[in-house]
Parts: structure tokens; C-alpha cells; sequence
């Protein structure tokens, strides 16, 4: 039987919609209603969703999702921001209620979807875990048994007793990681807030999911890091612009995400070419477009990439960090450019950059992409984009021996040989 069952859900949202705030709100609704006025006006919805929003100016989350987790599976949802993936899983963690369809969950379900989420800043750490465990259904007897394990996985012992109102996003993260995994959840759901950990908290993260999953409980993992996908789910969900668009092998999901993503990117078609309106909203200086002189590389040969930076409240000095991916997702290694000057506020600069791919073995690659403060400690991040501008190094000419995946992903330089004595 079945521990997630998920049949032709669907979530709508009202656009523009105001509560009870004030007659002239109250007035406002109803003459949009009655004259047609511009209902859309007010509602911030990108161009690209545009058609996700119907004639009663209901925006569609998620539209006609259906799927089944059987138990002791550890399944992967990726797919780009907006695509549905958070409201999933609120609909799933009884956040929120579905406007049409249906789920069935088997057991007791934990979940994790953002910093502190469940937690009370006003309560310490221990009262925090007892909160959480009591909404579980825990007693406090089973609390008691798992309350060191927590804070010993947490790595807050020492501020256990501080209200988590005083804790970094990171150490909320953790206590919040630690609670959900320890309290013997039959459902275990994960979103991307692991991003705020350190590696070494990630790597503990995803271990306890695979015990987790040994254990027989199920487990949904959400992620934009296809490499943490891949190492540990075997099935994955592919959710794009509100929809299910793959359910099945973990390797397939991958590839179409990033197919879909260079296509939804891509400036006419071309995917090695990406262009962005400046929001003007949130970030001080952004990557307005994107484009790969060379989107087919030779072997020993660099790429060229030229970037088009935006300055819209600042003209700081700023760097460019770049992380190679393998068509399969397996990430190479990254390399940073040196300091650039920034452009003017409100002002645009086109800088040329030569990506260094001398040690790429002949295959398909993609990047990641960020522009950061380079003075700021920690590197203030200004914009980044992942999994664009997808390219191929091909081998020499001259080169007969060839190259296979299993032999890594790097060429080495080739080996010094000395011979002492004699002939053979």
C-alpha cells in the first residue's frame, strides 16, 4: 500500500485578492467583478506565467498532479523556481489545502520546507524540540529518548537553552533538520533549506536520509543540486509551471530538467544565448544577458562567454564565480574571474570571458553562474543562474585513443617516464 497517494491535485490562488482591509478594497473588488475592470492590476505574476492565470484570474499552482510513493522510497522533486514544488509539498505537509484532487498519506509526516519552520523564536531550543515532537504525536517519554541525538546531530548543545530567535539561519536549520529526522517520521518531507547548512552538515543530512529510508519510511527531497538528487534518489519528479512533466529514474528527470531549463532560458530558441529583464525589485546588480561565443569547444581550446552585467543601486566592484557541470550532472569544479569594476548605476557593461577548459574530457558540459561582492566578507552574492548555457568539447582530430566516462572526468597531463639499465 501505497504511503503517498497524490490523484489529479490542483491549487488555485486569487490574484489581486485583499481581505477586508477597507471599504474602498471592498468597492475596488467588486467594481473589477461587475465593469471588468483590470483585475490583473496589483497581481505580480511573471510574463512567462502568464498563461497559468485563467479567465477568473485564478493563478494555477499546480494543475492535475497526480503520483504514488510507496514506503521506504526516497523520491526527488526538482524543477525551477515557481514550477509548484514548495506548494506541493505545503499541500502535503497540511500547510495548505488543495483546491481540487486528492492526497492519501500513510503515517505520520515530518517536514522541513524553511528556516524555522514549527519553531516559536520566543522558546529556547528545548522547548522548541518538545513543541515539535508533541505536534508529531510524540509522548514525552519517546522525546526524551531521541532529545540527545538531536541536539548531538544539531551541533547546538551549547545554545540549547537560548531562545532561537539568537540562532543563525544555520544553526535553525540544524535543530530543525534534527528534530524531523530523529522523532521517527513515517514521512520525511525536505526542501532546498539545506543550501544554508556547510557541506559537512549536508553530507550528515543526506546520510540520515538514506538511514531513514532503510528503515522502511519514506522520504521527499526537494533540490536545485542534481548532484545530491542523483546520489540519493532513484526516482525523481520533473514539476514544471504547475504540472507533472516526468515521473520515473532519477538519470532521465535530471536530463529533461536541464533540456527544459536551457529551453525556458533561451533567448529564440538559441540556448547557448540568455536574456533577462532587470526586475529592479530585489538585487542591486544583475546578469541582463548571457551568451557562449563557442557553444562547440575543441578539445584543449578555452570557451568564450561575454556577460552583460546591470547596475541598478550599485557600482561596486564585483567578481564572477563559474562551476562546471557534466551532462549528468556531476560537478567538475568551479573558477572565479578577478576583481571587475562594476558599471555605472543604472548602466550596462559587456565583459568577455575566456572559461578555461583545457582539462574537460570530450562531452556535454553546462554552468552555474554568480556575481558577487568581492569585498564582503562571505562574498555578497549580487545575482547567480544555474544549470545554463550548455556546451560540448570535442575531441582532437589527432587524437585516436579516445575517452570514456569511467575513466573520470578530467584528462591528467600526460605522465613523465624515466627507463634505468639495459634494453628489455
Amino acid at each position: 500500500m501505497a504511503a503517498i497517494t497524490v490523484e489529479n491535485l490542483s491549487k488555485r490562488f486569487q490574484l489581486g485578492l485583499t481581505h477586508a482591509g477597507s471599504i474602498r478594497n471592498l468597492v475596488n473588488g467588486f467594481l473589477s467583478r461587475v465593469v471588468g475592470r483590470n483585475r490583473s492590476q496589483g497581481s505580480h505574476v511573471l510574463p512567462e506565467h502568464a498563461d497559468r492565470v485563467d479567465e477568473e484570474n485564478n493563478f494555477w499552482a499546480l494543475k492535475n498532479v497526480s503520483f504514488t510513493v510507496q514506503p521506504g522510497e526516497v523520491v526527488g522533486i526538482i524543477g525551477k523556481n515557481g514550477a509548484g514544488k514548495s506548494t506541493l509539498l505545503k499541500i502535503l505537509s497540511r500547510i495548505t489545502s488543495p483546491s481540487e484532487g486528492r492526497i492519501t498519506l500513510r503515517g505520520r509526516v515530518a517536514s522541513l520546507l524553511e528556516v524555522g519552520t514549527g519553531f516559536h523564536p520566543e522558546l529556547t531550543g528545548r522547548e522548541n524540540v518538545y513543541l515539535n515532537g508533541t505536534i508529531l504525536g510524540m509522548t514525552r517519554q519517546e522525546i526524551d529518548r531521541q532529545f540527545d541525538g538531536i541536539v548531538d546531530f544539531a551541533g547546538v548543545s551549547r545554545f540549547i537553552d537560548t531562545p532561537v530567535k539568537r540562532y543563525s539561519s544555520g544553526m535553525t536549520v540544524r535543530l530543525g533538520f534534527a528534530v524531523a529526522a530523529h522523532l521517527d517520521p513515517e514521512i520525511l518531507i525536505v526542501d532546498e533549506v539545506l543550501a544554508v547548512g556547510d557541506v559537512e552538515f549536508q553530507k550528515k543530512c543526506l546520510g540520515k536520509m538514506q538511514d531513514v529510508s532503510r528503515s522502511g519510511r519514506t522520504v521527499l527531497f526537494v533540490s536545485h543540486n542534481m548532484a545530491s538528487i542523483r546520489a540519493l534518489t532513484k526516482n525523481t519528479l520533473l514539476i514544471s509551471r504547475g504540472e507533472l512533466l516526468f515521473n520515473g529514474p532519477t538519470s532521465e528527470a535530471v536530463s529533461r530538467y536541464l533540456a527544459e531549463n536551457s529551453k525556458r532560458m533561451a533567448a529564440d530558441g538559441d540556448v547557448s544565448t540568455i536574456e533577462r529583464p532587470f526586475d529592479g525589485l530585489s538585487r542591486e546588480m544583475e546578469m541582463h544577458r548571457l551568451s557562449l561565443v563557442n557553444a562547440n569547444v575543441e578539445e584543449g581550446q578555452a570557451a568564450e562567454m561575454k556577460i552583460t552585467v546591470h547596475s541598478e543601486r550599485s557600482s561596486e566592484d564585483f567578481l564572477v564565480g563559474l562551476t562546471f557541470f557534466r551532462d549528468d550532472a556531476t560537478p567538475l569544479g568551479s573558477t572565479f574571474s578577478p576583481a571587475l569594476r562594476g558599471p555605472a548605476v543604472g548602466r550596462n557593461i559587456e565583459y568577455t570571458l575566456s572559461l578555461p577548459t583545457e582539462q574537460l574530457t570530450p562531452g556535454q558540459y553546462y554552468c552555474s553562474i554568480s556575481i558577487a561582492d568581492v569585498r564582503t566578507a562571505g562574498r555578497r552574492l549580487f545575482d547567480s543562474l544555474s544549470d545554463v548555457l550548455p556546451f560540448e568539447v570535442h575531441p582532437q582530430a589527432v587524437d585516436a585513443r579516445g575517452w570514456a566516462k569511467s575513466w573520470g572526468v578530467m584528462r591528467l597531463p600526460e605522465m613523465a617516464v624515466k627507463s634505468e639499465g639495459g634494453s628489455a
